[in-house]
């Protein structure tokens, strides 16, 4: 079922999300999957490489156990995180590590996985080499939302996210010590803005009441300041695509 639940006007720059409400959980994942999987199989079958930049967190898990069963040519698609905890590779903590158990399995386990985070700990290796394997022009992303507004590791609040929304490259590192989204892994790397601009589809993924009533308040305030996730919007012309469920 698709709809559009009613908030107020928000920025004029961006573009309105396209809202498409599930209420069944299963079909959420479902859709999920089926759209992303589409998306992918359009950039294959016009002859090129696909890519899909995925988010942890519990919320995709069950479409990226649909998604690593669908029928495509994934030796031909590249996954990449859209961000990272700064964290040993095994850690369980590690977005890297949650996409490798959910997604990177069954017919998926022929993608190509570019994982930021490194044994040696070298974080400005890391965003030099996410940064030059960055596709031109990504496939799809599949973004979450966190209860503060958050989308990728840019929090409202931390420190340097003026600079971090302003970036120019497609990956950096950020400290968001003192807020209370990072949890306990404060030292992040993320993508940025620009680099989210560059997407083909993006799904913003979000389940409950709650977090569609955050997000429906971001859109009321405007400001992606006190809730970066409205840095998803900023592709004019292509809607953030919202998928919601109970």
């Amino acid at each position: 079922m698709t709809g559009q639940p009613g908030h107020t006007a928000h920025e004029p720059a961006r573009t309105a999300p396209e809202w498409h409400l599930v209420y069944d959980a299963d079909a959420w994942a479902r859709v999920v999957a089926s759209v992303t999987a589409g998306r992918l199989r359009d950039a294959l079958a016009a002859g090129r490489r696909a890519s899909l930049l995925v988010s942890g967190g519990g919320t995709p898990v069950p479409v990226f156990e649909r998604l690593a069963e669908m029928p495509l040519d994934w030796a031909r698609v590249e996954v990449l995180l859209v961000d990272e905890r700064w964290v040993a590779p095994d850690d369980a903590a590690s977005n890297g590590r949650l996409v490798r158990t959910h997604l990177l399995r069954d017919r998926a386990a022929a993608a190509t996985f570019h994982p930021l985070a490194r044994a040696d700990g070298d974080r400005a290796r890391a965003v030099a080499e996410a940064n030059a394997a960055f596709p031109v022009a990504p496939t799809v992303a599949l973004l979450g939302m966190g209860d503060d507004g958050h989308t990728a590791s840019l929090f409202p609040g931390m420190a340097g996210l003026d600079a971090a929304l302003a970036a120019a490259g497609p990956y950096l590192a950020v400290d968001a010590d003192g807020c209370a989204g990072a949890q306990a892994w404060p030292q992040r790397v993320t993508l940025t803005p620009p680099a989210l601009a560059r997407v083909g589809t993006r799904l913003l993924l979000l389940r409950g009441a709650a977090k569609r009533d955050r997000f429906r308040a971001a859109l009321a305030d405007g400001d992606v300041r006190r809730s970066p996730v409205l840095a998803a919007m900023h592709a004019a012309g292509t809607p953030l695509r919202v998928y919601w469920a109970p």
